[in-house]
């Protein structure tokens, strides 16, 4: 970390046990996805759940190898894997879930969930990305993006677009929604251009709109650096007085706060932007005893949801994975 912060940067260490019931009180019933039942109250709990205790950690499928996570208007979480692209979907309240989507067996990564109960799925490897139907797990589009191969990392919804990264190649992929969120026939390719300059390892990889919804911002993970993207790619470094990010993973922007996951570090690093993304601060940097290598983030309530990674962990068809919540720093 760089001795030149602009203000005092804390690290906070979060107990993961057993929540108080004011500190875990389970958020109000949201209105359901399209083709879910609609939820009236809270969702039926069992155990602790019933007392207004979520879990802070829940158990995903063994050998799962999870990497993206998406969580839309009702209390579920969607988590992707990395071994064959299953979809799993598990209830916040109960931490239960199952496999509601087959995988093309390459990677499902960073994974949004739009306001249709549509789910955005970045490929990977596989050098494609999917659209799903939350509800169902049925396939409603997929799109080969690279010929080449590729690393399709992550994946951004604006107010008429989604967006993906490339880890591997300089170049944005857009899926352009039409009128209704009409999903296209095919992706428009975006060269990266500007201050963002591809290296060895893992360059654009989580990806977010600017505070002022002009643009998007993409952390390189082998630099630890964020840069400010046009929609037309052109990329400016983000000023962090001097910090930097590494490992920087999933983010997750809320108003002028920007989150960022730096995975092996096992840290959520909290930016202050300003409005147009082109400078920051860091303020804060949280752990949990929980984490292990967690990758991508999303928020319900006042919680942070992540999934446990383990990319320190050599993976076997029996290798446990777990999903995590802390509160929202």
């Amino acid at each position: 970390m760089s001795r030149r912060t602009i203000a005092i940067v804390a690290l906070t260490t979060l107990a993961v046990t057993a929540a108080t019931p004011a500190a875990a009180a389970a958020p109000p019933a949201r209105s359901a996805l399209p083709g879910q039942p609609a939820l009236s109250g809270q969702p039926a709990l069992s155990g602790s759940a019933r007392h207004g205790s979520w879990p802070a950690v829940f158990d995903l499928p063994a050998g799962f190898q999870p990497e993206g996570i998406a969580i839309g208007e009702t209390p579920f979480a969607y988590f992707g894997s990395r071994v064959d692209g299953d979809i799993y979907r598990a209830g916040l309240a109960t931490g239960k879930g199952k496999v509601i989507s087959e995988g093309p067996g390459t990677p499902s990564l960073g994974l949004k969930i739009d306001g249709r109960g549509r789910l955005f799925v970045a490929g990977g490897s596989g050098g494609d990305a999917r659209v799903l139907d939350a509800a169902s797990g049925a396939v409603l589009a997929s799109y080969k993006l690279q010929t080449v191969p590729a690393f399709i990392n992550d994946v951004v919804l604006t107010r008429d677009a989604a967006w993906f990264t490339d880890s591997t190649n300089p170049v944005l992929f857009k899926l352009p929604l039409g009128r209704h969120g009409k999903l296209p026939t095919a992706a428009t390719r975006v060269p990266i251009t500007g201050d963002l300059v591809y290296a060895t390892g893992n360059n654009a990889n989580g990806i977010s709109r600017t505070p002022d919804g002009r643009g998007l911002i993409v952390v390189q993970s082998n630099t630890g650096k964020l840069f400010k993207t046009s929609y037309e790619g052109v990329t400016t470094e983000i000023d962090l007085g001097g910090e930097s990010v590494p490992n920087g993973d999933g983010l997750w922007l809320r108003g002028r706060t920007l989150y960022v996951v730096q995975n092996r570090l096992n840290v959520i690093a909290r930016i202050e932007l300003d409005r147009a993304a082109t400078s920051g601060t860091v303020v804060t940097r949280t752990t949990s005893p929980a984490f292990d290598v967690p990758t991508t983030i999303a928020e319900y309530g006042k919680r942070f949801y992540l999934p446990n990674a383990r990319f320190t962990t050599p993976p076997t068809p029996e290798t446990t994975y777990t999903a995590v919540s802390v509160p929202r720093p």
